[in-house]
C-alpha cells in the first residue's frame, strides 16, 4: 500500500508537502504514511482515493486495476464471506 500511495503522488510529480497539505497534515505525517510508519487512517484513504480517481482497493493493493466500482456489480455480491 506504500509503495502505490508513494507512486501515485509521483505519478503527478508533488511533493510531500504539497500532498500534506491537500490532506491537511503536516509533512511529517504523510510520510509516515509512504514509508509505513503510520497506518493510513480510512478518512485519508477515502480522500487519497478521491484525490488521484482511484479505487481505494488499488491503494491498498487488493487489485492491480485503478479504476472504482462504481456502479458495477460487485464481484463479491451474493458469495459468503
Amino acid at each position: 500500500m506504500y509503495k502505490r500511495i508513494r507512486d501515485l503522488r509521483e505519478d503527478k510529480d508533488l511533493t510531500q508537502q504539497t500532498m500534506a497539505e491537500l490532506l491537511h497534515i503536516s509533512q511529517t505525517t504523510y510520510s509516515r504514511y509512504e514509508n509505513g510508519t503510520l497506518d493510513v487512517p480510512s478518512v485519508v484513504l477515502i480522500k487519497l482515493a478521491d484525490f488521484h480517481k482511484v479505487s481505494i482497493d488499488f491503494i491498498l493493493g487488493q487489485t492491480d486495476d485503478p479504476e472504482r466500482c462504481i456502479g458495477k456489480k460487485n464481484s463479491m455480491q451474493n458469495k459468503a464471506l
